[in-house]
C-alpha cells in the first residue's frame, strides 16, 4: 500500500511542476506527430517506417543477447539515421514543405513578391484564360482530343516549362485549338497558363506516385494527378478515348464535367475572393507611404 501511495505522490509532485508553455510544448509535439503520421499515411513511406520500427526492434533484441557485430553494425545505422531519412523521406519532406509554404497564412503574411497579383488587369486576363479553356474544352469533349492544361498558381513551374517550348501568348481558343490538334508538334505535352497567358507548351509534366489509383486512367490522367500533387497547380484533362472533361486539385481528380461546372470549378480556385486580395506590405513599405501621407498633409 506504501509503494502504491509513493508511486500516486511522485505522480502528483511531476504534474505540479508542470506550466502552461510545457503543455504547450507537448501539444505542438502531438501535432507534429500527428502530422507525420497523417502526411505517410497511404504512401511508400510508410513501409519504409515499418522497416525501421522492425530494425529498431532487432537493434534492441542484439542489444539484450549482446550479439555485438549485429549490435555495432545496427548502431551505426542508427546513428546516421538523420541524414539517411532526409534522402530517403526526400519526396515526403518536400511536399509537406510545400504544403506549409501554400497555406493561407503563407500567402497572405510572406507575399513581398509578385505584389502586383489579383490587380484587376490581372483577374481581367485569368477570367479570359478560364474562359478560352472552357470553351477549347467543350470543342475536344466533341472532336475527342485528348489536351492537358496547367493552371500555375504560387508554385513557379519554370522547371516544368523549359520541358517544353515557352510561347508567352494571349490566350485564345484557337491558340488552345492548333496546340493540341494531333498532328501538332506540341500536342502531346502540357500547356502551361501562367497569369492569363499561355506561357508554354509540350511540356512534361511528373507522373503521380498513387498506386490506388483507376488502372483505366492513362498517362495525361496520371500525369495531371502527380502534377497537383507535386505543385498548388490546377490541371485540365480532356481524355482522348472518350472525350471525358476532368480536374485535378491537390492530388484528387474530378471527372465527368461539362464547360459550366469546370469554368465554375476553375473560378473557384483561381480567382481570388475580397479577402484574399489584401496584400500584405512590408512594414518598410507601410512607412514610406505613411511619410509620403504626413507629407501631403
Amino acid at each position: 500500500m506504501d509503494v502504491i501511495f509513493g508511486w500516486f505522490h511522485n505522480i502528483i509532485a511531476v504534474l505540479s511542476t508542470i506550466e502552461i508553455k510545457d503543455i504547450v510544448d507537448i501539444l505542438a509535439i502531438a501535432f507534429i506527430i500527428y502530422s507525420l503520421f497523417k502526411l505517410v499515411r497511404e504512401t511508400r513511406a510508410e513501409q519504409l517506417i515499418k522497416g525501421i520500427l522492425v530494425l529498431l526492434v532487432v537493434y534492441l533484441i542484439s542489444s539484450i543477447f549482446n550479439f555485438v557485430m549485429l549490435t555495432s553494425i545496427l548502431k551505426t545505422f542508427f546513428e546516421f539515421s538523420a541524414i539517411l531519412l532526409c534522402i530517403v523521406f526526400q519526396p515526403e519532406i518536400r511536399k509537406a514543405l510545400e504544403r506549409i509554404g501554400q497555406s493561407k497564412f503563407s500567402r497572405k503574411n510572406f507575399r513581398i513578391i509578385h505584389q502586383e497579383s489579383h490587380s484587376e488587369a490581372w483577374i481581367h486576363a485569368e477570367k479570359k484564360a478560364i474562359s478560352d479553356v472552357c470553351d477549347a474544352c467543350q470543342v475536344f469533349q466533341r472532336s475527342k482530343t485528348g489536351a492537358l492544361i496547367v493552371f500555375e498558381r504560387q508554385t513557379k513551374l519554370l522547371d516544368i516549362a523549359k520541358t517544353g517550348t515557352i510561347i508567352n501568348a494571349q490566350s485564345s481558343v484557337a491558340m488552345i485549338g492548333n496546340i493540341f490538334f494531333n498532328k501538332a508538334p506540341l500536342h502531346d505535352g502540357a500547356v502551361i497558363i501562367r497569369d492569363g497567358l499561355i506561357y508554354a507548351a509540350g511540356c512534361i509534366l511528373p507522373l503521380t506516385g498513387n498506386e490506388h489509383i483507376d488502372y483505366d486512367l492513362g498517362t495525361r490522367h496520371r500525369s495531371a494527378l502527380g502534377m497537383s500533387e507535386n505543385s498548388d497547380a490546377i490541371v485540365v484533362v480532356v481524355s482522348e478515348e472518350n472525350g471525358v472533361i476532368s480536374l485535378s486539385n491537390n492530388g484528387v481528380l474530378t471527372r465527368e464535367l461539362d464547360k459550366q461546372s469546370l469554368k465554375n470549378m476553375l473560378t473557384e480556385l483561381l480567382i481570388p475572393s475580397l479577402d484574399d486580395t489584401i496584400e500584405f506590405l512590408p512594414i518598410f513599405s507601410l512607412k514610406r507611404k505613411e511619410k509620403k501621407s504626413n507629407g501631403k498633409k
